[in-house]
Formats: C-alpha cells, sequence, structure tokens
C-alpha cells in the first residue's frame, strides 16, 4: 500500500493522508524488523516529527550494518539523509547520498542508485542548487528507464526535472 498521494509541485515533498500514515505508525509501533523500522523512519519524516524520527534512522542504518545486506545499509543511509535534508542540514545530506549513489551505481544496483540519486536532486532543490537537482534528478531518470521502471515512477522524476528547471531559469533570470 502507497501512503503517497502525490507530490508537492513546489517543494517535491510526498503528500500523504497524515491519517492514514498515523494509524500506520500506531500499527507497526512495536516492530523491531528492519524494514518495519525504515517504515517507521519514513512515516515519521513524512508526520513531521523529526526529532523522533532521527535516532531511529540511525538505529535503523546500525541494524542493517550488523544484520542486513549491503543494499540494506544502502537503504537504510538514504533514508537517514532525508531525515538530515528534512531537517535543512543540507551538506551532510549532500555528502551520504553522493557517497550512496556511488556505491550503488558501481555495485550496478539500478534502482537504489535511481533513488539515492533523486533523493540527491531533492536535497539540491531545497538547498537552491537546482543545477544540481536537475542533473541529479536526470541521472535518476537514466538509471530508473535502464532498470525498467513504470512509467508512473518515471513521471515522477520527469515531474522533478521539469521543476528544478523552471527554478534554474527563475534563478538565472532574478540573478
Amino acid at each position: 500500500m502507497s501512503f503517497i498521494q502525490g507530490y508537492d509541485p513546489e517543494s517535491l515533498r510526498e503528500l500523504v493522508d497524515i491519517g492514514e500514515c498515523s494509524a500506520r505508525l500506531s500499527e507497526i509501533e512495536g516492530q523491531r524488523s528492519l524494514p518495519a523500522m525504515l517504515e517507521r523512519v519514513w512515516l515519521l519524516k513524512v508526520l513531521d516529527s523529526l526529532d523522533e524520527a532521527l535516532p531511529l534512522a540511525d538505529e535503523a542504518v546500525r541494524q542493517s550494518r550488523m544484520a542486513g545486506t549491503r543494499k540494506d545499509v544502502l537503504r537504510a543511509r538514504v533514508l537517514h539523509a532525508t531525515i538530515l535534508q528534512y531537517r535543512g542540514a543540507h551538506t551532510a545530506a549532500e555528502q551520504e547520498l553522493s557517497t550512496c549513489a556511488a556505491e550503488a551505481e558501481g555495485q550496478r544496483w539500478l534502482s537504489i542508485a535511481a533513488f539515492a540519486y533523486h533523493h540527491h536532486g531533492k536535497n539540491a532543490y531545497e538547498a537552491g542548487d537546482f543545477e544540481t537537482a536537475r542533473e541529479s534528478f536526470k541521472q535518476s531518470l537514466f538509471l530508473r528507464r535502464e532498470a525498467g521502471a513504470e512509467d508512473r515512477e518515471l513521471e515522477t522524476v520527469l515531474l522533478a526535472i521539469e521543476a528544478a528547471e523552471r527554478r534554474r531559469t527563475a534563478q538565472l533570470v532574478a540573478g
């Protein structure tokens, strides 16, 4: 079940049903598996409970390192970086996302690399670096196409590219 109903055209953040996300968070609160922990981090993020999300994201990275695969570690690190991004720590998020994207791409884990590049672009977008955002979104699109992603996934990235281009153009005109 996807809790994402769309994306804000200005911020590019997920639009979710707060009630559904809160109910799901309550439902999985006691679960300690890595997938449940990652889901809780994401739910806390979209519910804007960042002070709760950050220590849980740290714990998810630790747990994935101890008991998960390298892919699990990358997914946990990308999610952790998105919490940093939402907290406004764009430089720290950029470093983490760059490292994750490069590692995943080097291993030819295309969907994880595309995921990391997409979030790298969202972080750059929020930080006002629309050129980097556009390039990261384009790399995400390329990798998603190569991995055989569905049209709806490609459309999300295309909309992000358009938003970055719009913002970049407006920035150039204003500058």
